[in-house]
């Protein structure tokens, strides 16, 4: 697979917004599964996402967990990107546990796959 093949899924709430948390993990977990290399963007506060126990808290009547949409993700070979100018706001450095999967990157790796694969907005 090609860069051009990678499918970024912005998210940028987490706790404050469940559903807008949870759809786009619903829409990167499928990507995944349809044997596609789908990633998580995170951004503001969806970058909280990325710290062990928060999407055990997240949870829509009607949606799959978002610990299980995570999980799925990860377990298919996709990543979750959490913004570093975001995270750093946040008190979120590299010394931080992060979920599997999870990794902080800068500006300048989320512009080079922008510009190379497909953005989705959905949260």
């Amino acid at each position: 697979m090609t860069e051009r093949d990678l499918l970024l899924f912005t998210v940028s709430h987490g706790e404050d917004e469940p559903e807008r948390a949870t759809v786009p993990f619903i829409a990167a977990a499928t990507a995944v599964v349809s044997g596609q290399r789908a990633v998580a963007v995170a951004t503001i506060d969806g970058v909280l996402l990325g710290l062990p126990g928060v999407v055990d808290r997240i949870e829509v009547d009607g949606m799959p967990p978002l610990a299980d949409l995570q999980h799925q993700l990860v377990q298919g070979g996709g990543e979750i990107w959490l913004c570093s100018a975001c995270a750093t706001k946040r008190g979120i450095t590299g010394d931080r546990v992060l979920v599997p999967g999870a990794h902080i990157v800068g500006a300048a790796r989320i512009v080079e796959a922008l510009t190379q694969g497909r953005a989705i907005t959905l949260g």
